[in-house]
């Protein structure tokens, strides 16, 4: 299965930047989306005529958070939510049930420049850890975790991590709980492929020309239990129409 994970910021600004267009050249599996910033109802047409099983899981708020699940295969369960108010009235996490994983479309909270959020952010990183884990423990399934973590884990996964000391996304606390993550038994698929090499984000700030001059952040994730096999892992930063660009992964 070859499998996609996109912080589009916003689905529909996405599309006006020929998101449709390609997913049919691609033509993979699983398309995980997230900040969709729509409702279902909102969604363009053109995405909407896709012939994927879909899962749409938008925030209260409108515009505004959600996530989305496109899949050519229909899952054997979707769950929306993590069954846990404060978290999915923001429309976070969707959760599929294939015959052999099931996988986690994940879109983590930002913890806000004041870190007014980074608590909330923890709380929820912490309840999709412990459903991951009872999942696994109940359906003896792989789990894979996909989507915008909005923490770069090390220095090696932003351009300035001296000047970002302070900042939400690469905070001490932050960058701890994803350490304690991947100590239960969860593996970085990036990072496993290609150990000790700088210059790999997935977020550009649209000030400054950033993007262009890769100055960025990699805090979008593909993370699997440890006894799933992967064959490929990468980024790939050439795929315009959002501030992040995709994640891939083949299994």
């Amino acid at each position: 299965m070859k499998l996609i994970s996109w912080n589009v910021n916003g689905i529909r600004a996405c599309e006006n930047k020929g998101l449709s267009d390609w997913i049919k050249k691609t033509k993979y599996d699983v398309y995980c989306f997230q900040e969709i910033k729509a409702l279902e109802e909102q969604f363009p047409e053109t995405v909407m005529d896709l012939k994927f099983h879909k899962a749409i899981f938008p925030a209260v708020k409108k515009g505004y958070s959600g996530v989305a699940t496109f899949s050519k295969k229909e899952p054997i369960k979707t769950t929306m939510g993590l069954g846990i108010e404060e978290f999915d009235n923001e429309g976070r996490c969707i959760i599929s049930e294939f015959d052999d994983f099931i996988l986690f479309n994940c879109y983590f909270p930002n913890g806000q420049r004041d870190h007014g959020r980074v608590p909330y952010k923890l709380r929820f990183s912490d309840a999709v850890l412990e459903r991951a884990l009872k999942l696994k423990k109940k359906t003896k399934k792989e789990i894979v975790i996909c989507g915008d973590y909005n923490t770069a884990h090390e220095e090696i996964d932003l351009a300035n991590p001296k000047t970002n000391k302070n900042s939400t996304g690469f905070l001490p606390v932050e960058r701890e709980w994803m350490t304690k993550f991947l100590d239960a038994g969860f593996v970085d698929t990036f990072r496993s492929k290609t150990p000790a090499k700088s210059g790999h984000y997935t977020w550009w700030t649209y000030r400054n020309n950033c993007r262009a001059k890769n100055v960025g952040w990699r805090i979008d994730y593909f993370c699997v239990t440890k006894d799933l096999k992967f064959k490929t892992a990468k980024i790939l930063p050439d795929v315009m129409g959002s501030d992040h660009c995709p994640i891939y992964l083949s299994i």
